[in-house]
């Protein structure tokens, strides 16, 4: 069990059993570093190594969940259809 005393709160939870989709991304190399120690965070936080590209799917959830301008776009595009 990891020793979560001195972990970081970090802004997502630890991550659920997904099953990937595969999708394929380049990013900057700033980003990568970032991403590698966001991971490197979470494993202190929750005691499970985890690659820094599986958390790009949460992270991406998360922020569409708070762009409260594309939630309300996004409601005229449904109604559209």
């Amino acid at each position: 069990m990891a020793d979560t005393s001195n972990a970081p709160t970090l802004r997502i939870g630890k991550l659920p059993d997904l099953t990937p989709v595969k999708m394929t991304i380049q990013v900057e190399p700033d980003v990568h570093r970032m991403l590698e120690d966001y991971a490197q965070l979470y494993a202190q936080s929750y005691g499970e190594k985890i690659a820094p590209a599986a958390l790009v799917p949460s992270m991406l959830a998360s922020f569409l969940a708070s762009d409260n301008g594309f939630k309300k776009a996004r409601k005229t595009l449904t109604a559209k259809s």
